[in-house]
């Protein structure tokens, strides 16, 4: 096992696993290690992943040495099998993503990731199988039966002729009635208001990040006032033991009484609550014993901080920003998608005070590989990951992408500062934000200070684009220009 130390250090510290482990397996397979009575391969190396380990002695659960590592050691590990598949047995890195996306019910989001990437590379896509079936065309009928509707759909709609969907009660008068289309004088002037709209915008629709809007139901009598008597408690604070129960009736009504969380809470209005209110009932609303583990730390965020931050116009007060940073420490993936997103994607961009606020989540709640990851998503991934959790009513206050103000900068600034090592493709990112904005920002020296800690901390992975950044930082006229051009000229 001391043999394979240093390849492990790799993975938990390195800010390039894949290559690194590569280089090290490469160099150490080719020559025998006499301290190790097991030789140094890539065999080895898998039977150690696998090696059964008693989880419990009471239930004699196994399982493998692999699910035993912190899951940042285990994604990176299960990537780095993926980018060296090649060099491994086929059948045995299917058999091991296999077993961790079956058996592990705990599994971590970038473990999964990772895992049905390295299955997918190493399965066999073979077609064969259609061949078999005496089709004219298989691929073809593969298509027709993916869109197609199932066969008990099709008999409910059947046997169901007066309504237009038969799984919702719409019949075909309600559906061409003029409650449909309120401000239009026919269906036609909808449609094709809707095909001009379409027309004009379609590749702004296409290029726009998704925001999670959020489908409400309407809700019964019994259960809406129920929340307005809980609202008006919420805006008058007695006591924090009256806060703790108040909370307790939120949570019950919230994920008991089977109606939409989301429009309750938005009947609630809890952001409206004053800081020592709110801290209390954020750290109250979840006791941990949740059965959907990333669903209601999610909705309360998204229902008490998010709304606060949004419009925050001075610095946050002390216990508003602790009780956030504690919950936010127990529920790192919630925190991400509704409160870090959103934030970041404000409709005017954020100003000192969220760069101060998020600074601090980043740096005490989240782990710097998670951080890599985040930044990846919000400069250059694709839009299923660029997901916001946003309440109706706020979403009007989202932008659909990046506004870049001095503070925005500057929190990329204090992130790299948090020895946060970047991604390639994150930073080429970067170099184009700041060659497109450099001359709107010529004269910001919170701008130039960012440029500098840039080409500092990411020299190596900035070194291609050294022309571009010259171009565009002899335009800037700051303290740190020159400053800027020799750290560039010495690299």
């Amino acid at each position: 096992m001391e043999a394979w130390v240093p390849l492990f250090d790799i993975f938990l510290n390195s800010p390039t696993p894949e290559t690194e482990a590569s280089l090290w397996l490469q160099q150490s397979s080719s020559f025998v290690n006499a301290s190790s009575s097991v030789p140094i391969t890539t065999a080895s190396f898998l039977s150690l992943l696998t090696k059964p380990i008693l989880n419990n002695s009471s239930t004699n659960r196994r399982i493998m040495f692999l699910q035993t590592l912190p899951f940042l050691v285990q994604s990176r590990i299960l990537s780095f099998l993926g980018f060296e598949h090649q060099r491994f047995c086929k059948r045995e890195l299917s058999m091991l993503a296999r077993t961790l996306l079956t058996e592990n019910n705990d599994i971590d989001f970038w473990v999964n990731r990772a895992a049905r990437i390295l299955l997918d590379k190493v399965s066999d896509s073979s077609y064969q199988w259609i061949s078999c079936l005496s089709l004219d065309s298989g691929e073809e009928r593969v298509v027709e039966e993916f869109g197609s509707i199932p066969d008990w759909l099709k008999d409910a709609a059947s046997s169901a002729n007066e309504l237009f969907l038969p799984w919702l009660p719409l019949s075909h008068d309600i559906l061409n009635s003029r409650e449909l289309f309120a401000g239009y004088e026919s269906e036609e002037d909808f449609l094709s208001q809707v095909g001009e709209v379409g027309g004009d915008n379609s590749k702004d629709f296409v290029e726009e990040k998704e925001i999670d809007r959020v489908i409400i139901a309407p809700l019964d009598d019994e259960i809406q006032n129920m929340a307005e008597s809980l609202k008006e408690r919420i805006m008058s604070f007695e006591s924090s033991s009256k806060t703790v129960e108040l909370a307790n009736e939120i949570r019950r009504l919230s994920l008991e009484s089977k109606a939409d969380s989301y429009m309750i809470l938005s009947l609630l209005e809890p952001w409206k609550a004053d800081d020592e209110n709110a801290s209390i009932l954020i750290f109250h609303l979840s006791n941990g014993s949740e059965e959907e583990e990333l669903a209601w730390p999610t909705q309360v965020l998204c229902s008490i901080m998010l709304p606060k931050m949004l419009v925050l116009e001075e610095p946050a007060s002390r216990v508003l920003v602790t009780a956030m940073v504690e919950y936010c420490k127990l529920n790192q993936r919630a925190a991400e998608c509704a409160l870090l997103f959103p934030l970041i994607m404000k409709r005017n961009g954020i100003n000192n005070y969220h760069c101060d606020v998020i600074t601090r989540i980043v740096k005490e709640c989240l782990h710097p590989a998670h951080v890599s990851a985040f930044c990846q998503k919000l400069l250059c991934g694709q839009e299923v990951e660029k997901r916001s959790i946003v309440l109706p009513c706020h979403q009007c206050l989202i932008s659909s992408e990046l506004v870049w103000t001095e503070s925005l900068f500057n929190l990329f600034q204090n992130i790299l500062n948090h020895n946060v090592q970047l991604t390639q493709d994150s930073v080429d990112q970067l170099v184009l934000v700041i060659r497109e904005l450099a001359p709107s920002f010529s004269k910001s020296l919170k701008v130039g200070n960012f440029l500098l800690c840039f080409i500092t901390r990411c020299s190596s992975l900035s070194k291609s684009h050294i022309p571009l950044l010259v171009e565009t930082v002899v335009k800037t006229n700051t303290l740190v220009t020159k400053s800027i051009l020799s750290k560039l000229a010495s690299l």
